[in-house]
């Protein structure tokens, strides 16, 4: 068996990893030698589904379609900062290969994934394989969580991929994130290349949920992941159909659910693009909760990519943005503080080194609102 796309390129040992056989050098196959990966049937329940905007990309191809879609999307990233984005020209076929490719790896046996833990993942080091377990999520019965998380590090050279994974990632940039940055830019009055021109870096990880019983799923308040904003510019999230992700309404507090669109993308704002705008741009708040009955029997693959700025950009809020000033959101969290405005990067180690803490319970209040930076401490939503 192998996968399309030349040698191996994943950072593991040719030798001894089983995935290694999946990739011969020069003996490119068709992906369905890979096998093809089962999505389970939508959900039956009657749930409370969040009402969200869709951006439809077939409208880019006009002034007047890219000023309509520049409208909706400042709409939504003020207002709720989820949405559906459709026609991004990347079809369901490679879609669908990724998830292959993610199943592929969380088949490898726990000892070997476990070769491809970063040393410092402790200090917030984030490249590599996170295994589950690290975090207590119910202290009465010690239960922990089963998240597994694969990053692969931004395409520096550094390090070594399936040239396929390269490709899809650099295929999101151009199709969904330069429109978003464009369309964003735009909207707040500034150059169209402005926000794209610090937005080099993107890390597309694997992350799968591994199922609780339904006893499990009580014990824990029916929560796998407690409600948390991302630290980049924009997450996107592939269409999979097992029910999970709930977002909090800015405005009333209530939380609802996030329907599996077909042929979509759902796209939620985060932590860096709030700070660039002076909390214009709402980082969204959202958790993960126990699938509903039907669907509680199956495992969760997700496949993400997380934008963030590159790592020498100051998180300041955007002076020339005439939109900015006019709505007086001039200075952010830091700012108004008078703490150091970080960096890109010392944000996203700081951010991660709290996320990544250890056998931490995650009710405990001290890690619910640690200070990560000066200035900025987390808070509890739910």
């Amino acid at each position: 068996m192998e996968i399309a796309g030349g040698q191996w390129e994943f950072p593991f040992n040719p030798t001894s990893d089983p995935l290694a056989i999946l990739v011969q050098r020069n003996m490119p196959v068709p992906a369905p030698e890979l096998g093809s990966f089962n999505f389970v049937p939508e959900t039956k329940e009657t749930l409370d589904w969040a009402d969200l905007v869709t951006l439809d990309f077939s409208l880019l191809s006009t002034p007047e379609g890219k000023k309509q879609l520049a409208e909706t999307l400042i709409k939504a990233v003020h207002e709720d900062g989820f949405f559906y984005v459709k026609n991004f020209n990347i079809s369901q076929e490679r879609v669908n290969r990724q998830f292959s490719i993610g199943k592929h790896f969380y088949d490898i046996p726990l000892e070997e994934k476990l070769k491809y833990v970063p040393a410092e993942l402790d200090n917030g080091a984030f490249n590599g394989y996170v295994p589950a377990g690290r975090r207590i999520i119910d202290t009465a019965s010690g239960l922990r969580d089963r998240v597994e998380v694969y990053n692969i590090p931004k395409f520096n050279g550094d390090f070594k991929h399936l040239p396929e994974i390269e490709e899809f990632a650099r295929s999101l940039h151009t199709e969904v994130l330069d429109p978003l940055h464009g369309l964003l830019a735009t909207a707040l009055e500034l150059p169209e290349d402005y926000l794209k021109n610090i937005h080099n870096t993107m890390t597309p990880p694997y992350m799968k949920y591994t199922k609780f019983t339904h006893e499990e799923n009580l014990k824990m308040g029916r929560l796998w992941g407690r409600g948390h904003t991302d630290l980049g510019s924009f997450t996107l999230l592939f269409r999979q159909p097992v029910a999970a992700l709930q977002i909090r309404n800015p405005k009333t507090g209530e939380w609802k659910w996030v329907k599996p669109q077909d042929g979509t993308l759902t796209v939620n704002t985060c932590d860096a693009l709030s700070f660039l705008t002076g909390g214009y741009v709402k980082s969204t708040i959202h958790r993960v909760a126990a699938p509903p009955a039907d669907q509680e029997h199956v495992d969760r693959l997700g496949l993400l990519y997380f934008s963030r700025p590159n790592n020498d950009v100051p998180l300041a809020t955007i002076a020339a943005s005439p939109v900015l000033q006019r709505a007086g959101f001039t200075q952010n969290e830091f700012e108004r503080s008078g703490n150091a405005v970080p960096t890109m990067e010392v944000w996203t180690f700081a951010k991660q080194k709290w996320q990544r803490t250890k056998n931490v319970a995650r009710d405990d209040p001290k890690f619910q609102t640690a200070q990560i930076l000066p200035g900025w401490n987390e808070k509890v939503y739910a």
